[in-house]
This record gives C-alpha cells, structure tokens and sequence, in this order.
C-alpha cells in the first residue's frame, strides 16, 4: 500500500520530496488512511456520494454511545490495510461537542494506536 503522507501541520498532503512523501506497506500510512475516512462526510466527495462517514443520521444526533461506535468501527474496519480493531474506545464531550475516537489497529504492517477529536 503507498499513501501520500500529510503535511507536519496536517492541513493537505507533502508534495516535492520524491518517495519521502508516501508510506510505503507501513501502519503509519493505514492510520493516516483511517483518519481520512473518518473525516469524510457523507456526500462530501463528488465522485462518489455514498462515500464518507454518515454523521448526519449515523453519529450526530444519537443518544447512545452504541450506535454511534457502530458506525465509527465499521468505517475502521472498511479501511484498507486494517486488519481487526485491537481496542476501542470513544467519549463524547458535551460541552464541546466534540467525539474523541482512540483505537489500537492491527495492519497488515503492524500495529498502531490512533486518537482523533470529530
């Protein structure tokens, strides 16, 4: 798998470095992999409306932590390279309203943790 890394701030993708700018079969590149489909939104992508996270009806909205996690660990699990959900954990934050989503994540190239505010 070859995945073009992100930029140090995160905002868009490296670009000018030759190979330096992917990762190459590296759980880094799954992680990273993970994270652009869970910010996705649904109907975001114009090439494939049916892509992306159904935060609309799926997570926001949703009163209980079970069926949000659904949605959220199928997205994981339909990612590329990701090979079983190690564990799961994810906390809401009311007066923010933010989601933190931490999981360990077996790969074909290893494991690797990921932790992100939605």
């Amino acid at each position: 798998m070859r995945y073009r890394k992100w930029a140090a701030d995160g905002t868009d993708m490296q670009m000018g470095h030759g190979n330096a700018d992917y990762w190459q079969d590296d759980a880094r590149g799954v992680a990273q992999a993970v994270v652009s489909r869970l910010r996705l939104l649904r109907e975001e992508w114009f090439l494939d409306l049916a892509e992306g996270t159904p935060y609309v009806g799926g997570v926001f909205g949703k009163h209980t932590r079970e069926s949000y996690d659904l949605v959220i660990r199928a997205r994981i699990l339909g990612t590329e390279g990701v090979t079983e959900i190690a564990s799961y954990e994810s906390s809401y934050d009311g007066d923010t309203r933010g989601l933190t989503i931490t999981a360990s994540i077996n790969t074909k190239y290893g494991e690797i943790d990921i932790q992100e505010v939605l």
